[in-house]
């Protein structure tokens, strides 16, 4: 038998089975974990989760917020559509509600003085209310009762009500004529409104108690409101209501008659709010937009990282494609896991800002939803892809030659296309963040300014100083720093820019949140007056200064006060008609109250003109009523006061610091006397230690007088503002840590470059004590730089945001341009020594077989 026929008869060998290639998701998560124990994606990975934490926590905040507004602003405003006037109700506007069916309630609300028994005043916002109150909600009291309108013969009163007069729930209070029953103290009241910055506390009656008072008179100041409510069948009936309402009053001419519906109420403390609220949506925005820099320094040094391995996967026989899926996958799933941890932070984060701002909310909010975390998730992944991605999708096109042609390779700059899609994408971004397309792309436009104008400073600065350094002369550590600097002048360029915008949001967001904070502050000053007088006649303003002269109280307001009607504009009858604004037809209507000083009052600004005193056809509006009604310099104003017609010519326009807390008017005459006019007197001051004496004698002395005890709704402003602060400066803490992430983040990205010249310099026999020297210079250098940049950048868009969009006072720091680059200086030099520390100590030959020419 031949070896053929053996061969032939011999059972064939089973053919091997080739290995299972991993699928490209397995490999990138592999990848992923490998990257992740190296250290590679951690600094990337915890400026997007702070970014997106910073993000969420104010989108989670506003978004519940806006729910539960939403929900309880029928209870706010006390029912679905609201009619108010200073007359009661006319018959027709109730049987227009009557005839489309739906529910209605009354009230009727002014101020007057309740008394106890033994003597004691307080003045009280006395709210007398039909049985159908409220129409939604209830009244929660203090024992935890929720009850409805008060029976007759019975009050609730708030709190300070029952301090102020020394009695107890069930005690007998004196209103007017009457004697009511305290039945119950006032915790919450659906309908109050904006009733937060109320003078007087509530005391609350029935509607059949009213008359029996006697305190509704002809010529008293009352406001009558009628709230009615849609039936369950007809949720429209209420805005039908509104719509022939309207068309009613302006048929009959009616005056002094305003509607009110869900979307025009005034939320409490809304400037305060409003001004929290954007500076909480610019935080965050700069949180995204420091997160972008530092993730796209951080994505530059992951490349570097990984040119050898990719190298070596092209010579291994991986395809681009394939490449470039892998390391898009891991940016992904990176971006995923960071973004879903950030969204978890912004979720803890708001429950402190909810918190923290308890006392401006007395309802429990809605459960945050999901349209604020996918939006979350999605800016995660729009960061990490539209920023990470650039640098990192280089690798896919490494030449297989750099294996042994290590120069060859390296990380470019994107493609202007993709770098132009990326920053409008970004900006889209930060406008979506801001809720304002004005303000999204002002700021993110004007940082990209700064980011152009720091490249282009910092690139003039390396020509001046390469050529104004000389080699020979100089210390050998300025020399080497100086050609170290100009021999890569794009990282330095690139570090100068990345560090100037850290600290350019960190300068800025520290002058707002100063100059914020501050104008908060000035609203309750530390001297503020928390007492406030008025109806003092002319013959008791001796005697009334002399006991406050006697109780010890120093720079009191004292100013006449006079009531006046504005009936002429230019000798042309006005009209409220004339007016579109609702507020400015009311301010027609109504009478003003004037006065008249020959001096200008300290806290009053001159806007236009230029005061002389004692100039008898003279008269100063305030800046906000003379927008609102058209007035300018020279406009001739008439009055109508007790009867007697007043006139004079404009000649100043004040602005008023409303905010002090001070006695401020509207109209103001430059005369010393006025003495042909009827008038009583006003006075402000801060009471002394001994407060309750002096209220006492004040009222035994003067019974006609009506004294308002403000230091309650001090401390209550002063709490909200301490509230709001800490919610701002916890924000700010955050977008703090995004920023030092920034500078750690801009230094070490030469890191891999510094390993490699600094091992070749001391294979020629440099130190480690004079590279350390080359190092810091380098550093303070750069940080100097960068610092200097950003604070004079800090000015200028701050001021530009301090009146364009906050409309606060913007106070000029000349100090922060130093002080920036101080802080400049050391925080690279610090974040320098952090993240290169060991650079120096590494063997050289380790450093030169390891490291990339780049």
């Amino acid at each position: 038998m031949d070896s053929s026929t053996a061969s032939e008869r011999r059972p064939s060998a089973a053919p091997a089975e080739r290995p299972r290639t991993p699928s490209i998701f397995l490999l990138a998560w592999r990848q992923l974990q490998r990257d992740w124990r190296a250290g590679e994606l951690r600094m990337l990975s915890l400026a997007l989760v702070l970014a997106v934490a910073a993000v969420t926590a104010v989108g989670f905040l506003s978004e519940r917020m806006e729910a539960g507004l939403r929900r309880d602003a029928s209870q706010l405003l006390g029912g679905d559509a609201l009619v108010a006037s200073d007359h009661p109700v006319a018959p027709e506007l109730q049987a227009l509600a009557q005839q489309m069916q739906l529910k209605r309630m009354h009230s009727v609300t002014f101020s007057s003085m309740a008394r106890a028994e033994g003597g004691s005043t307080r003045l009280v916002t006395v709210k007398a209310v039909s049985a159908s109150y409220p129409l939604r909600g209830q009244v929660l009291l203090t024992d935890g009762r929720r009850v409805g309108a008060p029976s007759p013969g019975e009050v609730w009163v708030d709190a300070p009500v029952l301090d102020a007069l020394d009695l107890s729930s069930g005690g007998t209070l004196l209103l007017g004529d009457s004697q009511l029953k305290v039945a119950g103290v006032i915790l919450n009241e659906p309908d109050r409104g904006a009733g937060f910055l109320s003078f007087a506390p509530r005391l609350m009656l029935n509607e059949a108690d009213l008359a029996a008072t006697g305190l509704v008179q002809p010529s008293s100041r009352v406001t009558y409101r009628m709230a009615v409510l849609s039936p369950a069948a007809d949720p429209d009936a209420a805005a039908r209501f509104l719509k022939e309402a309207g068309a009613l009053i302006e048929r009959q001419g009616w005056r002094g008659l305003r509607l009110e519906n869900l979307e025009t109420g005034r939320p409490e403390m809304r400037q305060t709010l409003d001004r929290a609220s954007l500076f909480l949506r610019l935080v965050a925005m700069l949180a995204a937009l420091l997160a972008a820099v530092a993730i796209s320094l951080a994505s530059r040094d992951f490349a570097l990282r990984h040119l050898d391995d990719c190298a070596m996967l092209r010579v291994l026989g991986q395809s681009q494609s394939r490449i470039a899926r892998l390391h898009v996958l891991e940016f992904a799933m990176a971006g995923l896991l960071a973004s879903a941890v950030g969204v978890l932070g912004g979720l803890a984060l708001h429950e402190v800002f909810v918190r923290l701002l308890a006392g401006l909310m007395s309802v429990s909010l809605p459960a945050p939803g999901w349209a604020t975390a996918v939006g979350g998730l999605g800016l995660g992944l729009s960061l990490m892809l539209g920023f990470g991605l650039g640098p990192v999708l280089q690798l896919a096109s490494v030449p297989p030659l750099r294996v042994i042609r290590r120069d060859l390779g390296g990380v470019r700059m994107a493609s202007g296309l993709v770098l132009l899609a990326g920053l409008l994408g970004f900006a889209g971004l930060l406008a979506l963040v801001a809720g304002d397309w004005k303000l999204g792309l002002g700021t993110a436009g004007g940082f990209m300014l700064a980011l152009a104008v720091f490249a282009l400073v910092a690139w003039l600065v390396l020509r001046i100083l390469r050529r104004s350094v000389p080699q020979a002369g100089a210390p050998r550590w300025l020399a080497l720093a100086t050609r170290q600097l100009s021999a890569r002048p794009v990282f330095a360029v690139v570090q100068v820019s990345a560090l100037g915008v850290g600290l350019l949001a960190l300068a800025l967001l520290l002058l707002l949140r100063t100059d914020l904070i501050n104008s908060w502050r000035a609203a309750t000053p530390k001297e503020a007056p928390d007492r406030f007088v008025i109806n003092i006649q002319p013959e008791q303003g001796e005697a009334f200064r002399r006991s406050l002269d006697s109780a010890g109280v120093k720079g009191y307001d004292w100013y006449p006060m006079i009531r006046g009607r504005l009936v002429a504009i230019n000798g042309a009858e006005i009209k409220p008609e004339q007016y579109k604004e609702e507020r400015t037809q009311r301010l027609v209507e109504r009478e003003f109250n004037l006065s008249h000083s020959d001096t200008l009052p300290v806290h009053n600004q001159l806007a236009e003109g230029r005061w002389v005193a004692d100039e008898q056809d003279g008269l100063s509006v305030e800046q906000g009523i003379a927008r609102d009604l058209g007035l300018k310099l020279g406009d001739r104003l008439r009055f109508a006061v007790a009867g007697q017609p007043v006139e004079a010519r404009i000649t100043t326009i004040r602005k008023l610091d409303w905010s002090s807390m001070r006695v401020n008017f509207f109209v103001l005459f430059p005369r010393r006397e006025m003495a042909d006019l009827p008038r009583s007197y006003i006075t402000a001051f801060r009471a002394p230690a001994q407060a309750k004496a002096l209220d006492k004698q004040l009222a035994r002395d003067f019974p006609n007088i009506t004294a308002v005890d403000v230091r309650a709704q001090l401390d209550q402003v002063q709490q909200v503002l301490d509230q709001v602060a800490s919610a701002v400066q916890v924000l700010f803490a955050f977008t703090l840590a995004v920023g030092l992430i920034v500078l750690l983040t801009a230094v070490s990205s030469t890191r891999e470059a510094r390993m490699r010249e600094f091992a070749l310099m001391r294979a020629m026999g440099a130190g480690s004590r004079l590279l350390g020297r080359v190092q810091s210079a380098e550093l303070l250098g750069l940080g100097l730089l960068a610092g200097v940049l950003a604070g004079a950048a800090a000015l200028l868009i701050g001021a530009v945001l301090a009146a364009k969009v906050f409309e606060f006072s913007w106070t000029l720091n000349p100090w922060l341009i130093p002080a920036s680059g101080l802080a400049g200086a050391l925080l690279a030099w610090l974040a320098g020594w952090w993240g290169l520390r060991g650079v120096l100590q590494k063997p050289v030959m380790q450093s030169l077989r390891l490291q990339d020419i780049t």
